[in-house]
Formats: structure tokens, sequence, C-alpha cells
């Protein structure tokens, strides 16, 4: 649950990258991917955390039912949210990547973390598109590295291919799964024995799933 501030030219390039032309059915638009969006939105939240609080942030941006994956699993944002007081310096972040399913309900950004103390890491979020058409997190895990993660000159962008039709992907018993309303991008995440934490993230492509995400944290890791 860390993040540091990108500066705005760098979403630029990725306004354009959307899955495709919008199509006409009858009266409604096809949904379709906006990376750009996604992006612009994680920057907002990390500028929001620095200005308003970090707590107070992650409350603002979290969509309902959003989680924060932690040592003992996965709680519940907004009620744990409620009960924090910002920190007097936040946690400071920026995207490296992003993936989005073809519809752009559902996106998944990836990057870097510094804490006040100068502890480094990667943080993941899952972002889920609002009926308001605005993007919410509904999932929350980073993790403190020895070395910070290697930033991009650009940050990176994959769209699900629109024409894959795939059956989920196979997750081990017990671990919790979610997919995109069309079924391009999957994500999933489970403990496993005394606190392993795990999260994977797969995009359809036209050779099936890709598999973009997986992190394996050992129990004794540091949190």
């Amino acid at each position: 649950m860390y993040r540091a501030i990108l500066a705005a030219t760098m979403v630029l390039g990725l306004a354009a990258c959307t899955a495709g032309p919008r199509e006409r059915y009858g009266r409604f638009i096809q949904p379709v991917a906006n990376p750009g969006k996604v992006v612009a939105t994680e920057i907002a939240f990390a500028r929001a955390a620095q200005e308003d609080g970090q707590w107070t942030a992650f409350a603002e941006y979290a969509a309902d039912g959003g989680l924060l994956f932690g040592r003992n699993g996965a709680i519940e944002a907004k009620p744990w949210l409620k009960t924090q007081t910002d920190p007097p310096a936040a946690v400071a972040w920026e995207p490296h990547r992003v993936w989005s399913s073809c519809d752009g309900s559902l996106a998944v950004t990836q990057g870097g973390f510094v804490d006040p103390d100068g502890q480094v890491g990667t943080f993941n979020t899952v972002w889920r598109r609002q009926s308001d058409g605005e993007y919410r997190w509904v999932f929350d895990f980073g993790y403190p590295e020895e070395e910070a993660p290697e930033k991009p000159e650009m940050i990176a962008s994959k769209v699900a291919d629109c024409d894959a039709r795939l059956a989920s992907p196979e997750v081990p018993q017990g671990a919790a799964m979610a997919t995109s309303l069309d079924g391009t991008l999957a994500w999933s995440f489970h403990l496993v024995g005394e606190g392993e934490r795990h999260y994977d993230v797969w995009v359809a492509g036209d050779e099936g799933w890709e598999q973009v995400v997986d992190v394996a944290l050992a129990a004794d890791r540091p949190q």
C-alpha cells in the first residue's frame, strides 16, 4: 500500500492507447480501454497523498469493498481507513506500467514507492471503472525491497486482445479471483501456510492467457 509522484507529461503518450476505435451498437457506445486515464488517476492519487494526507487519499480513491492485502491477508479498506490518522509525511509513489482489459472495466498498475524513512519497494493496484466512468482501486498490495524497482523511461502499457474468448485462468483451491466484465483481464490473490502471499495478473492475448504479474512473498519477509 505504498507509492512517488510522476510527471504528468509521462501520461500523454498513454492517452491515445486504447483498445481501438469505439464501435456503435444502436444508441450505445462499446466501452474501450483507457490506460492513460488509469495512469492519470494513479498520479492524482499519489499527489493527493502528499497534499491531503496518506490515508485520506487512500479513502478518497478506494472503491466500496476495496481490499488492502497485508501479512494476515486481505482486509476491507474503508472501515480500516476510518480508524487511521494521516502520518506527518506520506509515502510517495509512481506507476511504471499498466495493463487493461479490452473494455476498460478493469486495469492493473504496478510501480515503485519510497516511504519517509527511505524504504523503497513495489506496489500493485487493481482499478475498477465506476458507473460514472472514473476509476477507483479495489485491491492494493505493496512490499519493501532491498533496491528500488527500475524506473522506465516511459510508462509501459498493454491492452488485452479484444477478440480473445478464454475460460478463466486456473488458480489454486481457495484463491480469490476476479475478471473484467469482458473476461480479458484476470487477477487473483491468496495466502499459503503461515502467511505466504501470492498475487497474479493475466492478460488475454492471441495465444491465450499471458501472466504479466507473478508475486510470491514468504511469510517472514518484512512488511
